[in-house]
């Protein structure tokens, strides 16, 4: 049977609602460095209608985290179902299919059982990491598409005060007066447009993929989009500064915003110089620029599939491959393992399910105008505040869609080409889950080169990765183990500990004081290393909930 309809059965075994799923087109949306500064994630300053109107018709997952907050890792982990230390890849420059495992890929899936799947934008990361090619044609059923005024996005196109163009972090724009006179979000929108409407004459099932490319840096946006914020309405991150106890191997020093004309022009001692605070206001205002401005494109998009009457037949997933700091910790981009680089934003529409099916005339998504009197917000929709990790997509995604989703993974499973080492969270679909599981965790990781900050502290090669950061995050605590690794091998000597991390989120939820030197370590580190196998997360949830007992009965939390 094919139909959008979700129903409800009962299980005979275990007398539970057990929910059906039918057969489903699919639109999965990723942003780039999107930490969940959205109306419908409580931030009370961004203006993002659009998202915060689809949030309202799905299954909003409020504590969703990457598996490391770099792209080409994220990516890659999240679309093949596997952890980093599965892929193999920590940073840009190998293809997880000759150098880890011929592993299937969310959308290869898919296409293996019929659907049409076609990629706009920034899905994949491009370059070595999907073999120059977006993994097409394993993953593709026609060549992804990539914006082509991409190519103009870290050139001098930037108007500085002095009247020239420069390489700038801060880059809004003229729109009509940039090369080609338009932007590659725009451009990815209109491609996107052009796939659904290709679908209407077709009887397959679609999967389409569309990757804006922002907020990621620079700032090239429609200039339009700072008198959302007006600059004297900003303000700083309420924890500016980097937090006492922090082992220096856990600091990113924000290299590739240094690269950047502008911010050069500062002068910022490394690697801990503050950038002054008129500056910090102003990335934070473009920033949020940004993300309205996304909010405009996912809008259109959306409101494309009222209008092709698909909404009530597709499957619709918005994320994005990890956060950004905006200045908390006195950090800057992504490549660390703090929330605010790991954290993201995750929901699930499916129709008939998370929603009620529309009156004839009536709209699923309506185009809200983000510069409009009166923007929507969150209202409605299930809310999940349990802990999941963007490996939880593949097969989720599967499950809502109509497919049976992968097997779990064995402990090693660089041999078995399909299988996930996430979880289905279909579970939560269909009510609201306030509950917290003390044994949920999310596990991510971040690699160094040295135990103090260097120039390739953010973006070390494999070859140079001396040191791994493994950290877990249950609904109660942060715990970050600094340990040595062996890039030859890709093994991890937990005996060899460079630092740790302890936050206790109820009296810390800004992670700001780190506990772990107060911590009495002997036994968790001899557990550590009896039980710790790599890769696989099992042992990283045992060892979670053995500090879990150990903080409790020693009267810390």
């Amino acid at each position: 049977m094919d139909t959008c309809l979700g129903e409800v059965a009962m299980s005979a075994f275990t007398a539970l609602p057990i929910l059906i799923f039918y057969r489903h087109n699919v639109v999965f949306i990723m942003a780039d460095d999107l930490r969940p500064t959205l109306g419908c994630y409580g931030d009370p300053v961004v203006k993002s209608p659009n998202i915060d109107q689809l949030a309202s018709k799905s299954n909003v997952f409020q504590n969703a985290y990457a598996q490391q907050a770099v792209c080409a890792p994220s990516r890659t982990s999240l679309l093949t179902s596997r952890r980093p230390d599965t892929t193999r890849l920590y940073d840009f420059n190998s293809y997880w299919r000759v150098h880890a495992g011929n592993y299937t890929t969310l959308p290869q899936y898919f296409k293996s059982k019929g659907y049409t799947t076609m990629s706009v934008g920034k899905v994949f990361h491009p370059g070595i990491a999907s073999n120059h090619s977006d993994d097409y044609p394993y993953s593709w059923s026609v060549p992804p598409y990539h914006p082509p005024s991409f190519k103009y996005e870290n050139r001098k196109v930037c108007l500085g005060s002095d009247g020239r163009l420069h390489a700038n972090l801060l880059c809004s724009v003229n729109v009509s007066e940039t090369p080609l006179g338009t932007l590659p979000d725009m451009e990815s929108t209109e491609e996107a447009i052009r796939l659904l409407k290709s679908t209407r004459d077709s009887d397959k099932r679609f999967f389409l993929a569309v990757g804006f490319h922002k907020p990621h840096i620079p700032f090239r946006i429609p200039q339009e989009f700072l008198t959302l914020y007006p600059l004297d309405e900003m303000t700083l991150a309420p924890d500016p500064d980097v937090p006492e106890g922090l082992p220096p191997v856990a600091y990113n020093p924000w290299t590739d915003i240094r690269k950047r004309e502008d911010v050069q022009a500062l002068n910022i001692s490394f690697p801990y110089g503050p950038i002054p605070k008129e500056f910090q206001l102003q990335i934070r205002q473009h920033y949020y620029a940004s993300v309205s401005y996304v909010d405009s494109q996912v809008g259109r998009l959306l409101n494309t599939l009222d209008d092709l009457g698909l909404a009530e037949d597709t499957v619709v997933v918005f994320t994005s491959d990890h956060g950004w700091s905006l200045g908390e910790h006195g950090e800057w981009a992504k490549y660390s393992n703090f929330d605010v680089a790991t954290r993201v934003p995750l929901m699930f529409y499916v129709p008939g399910v998370t929603a009620v099916r529309l009156r004839p005339g009536q709209k699923m998504f309506p185009y809200m105008d983000v510069f409009g009197p009166t923007p929507h917000h969150f209202t409605q929709g299930g809310i999940v505040r349990n802990v999941n990790e963007l490996l939880d997509i593949f097969p989720t995604l599967s499950y809502v869609a109509g497919l049976k989703p992968p097997h779990p993974c064995p402990d090693t499973s660089f041999n078995v080409e399909l299988c996930t080492e996430g979880q289905n969270l279909a579970y939560a679909f269909k009510r609201r889950d306030d509950s917290r599981d003390s044994e949920a965790v999310a596990c991510s990781q971040y690699p160094r080169p040295s135990d103090t900050p260097q120039e390739n502290s953010d973006l070390p090669d494999l070859k140079d990765i001396r040191v791994m950061g493994y950290s877990l995050r249950s609904w109660d605590y942060r715990f970050t183990l600094w340990v040595g690794f062996d890039p030859a091998s890709f093994q991890a000597n937990l005996s060899d500990v460079h630092g740790g991390e302890l936050y206790l989120l109820e009296g810390d939820p800004g992670q700001d004081h780190n506990v772990y030197n107060g911590f009495e370590h002997s036994q968790l580190f001899y557990k550590l290393n009896q039980s710790l196998r790599l890769p696989g997360a099992q042992a990283l949830k045992q060892h979670l909930l053995y500090l879990t007992d150990g903080t409790k009965s020693k009267g810390i939390a």
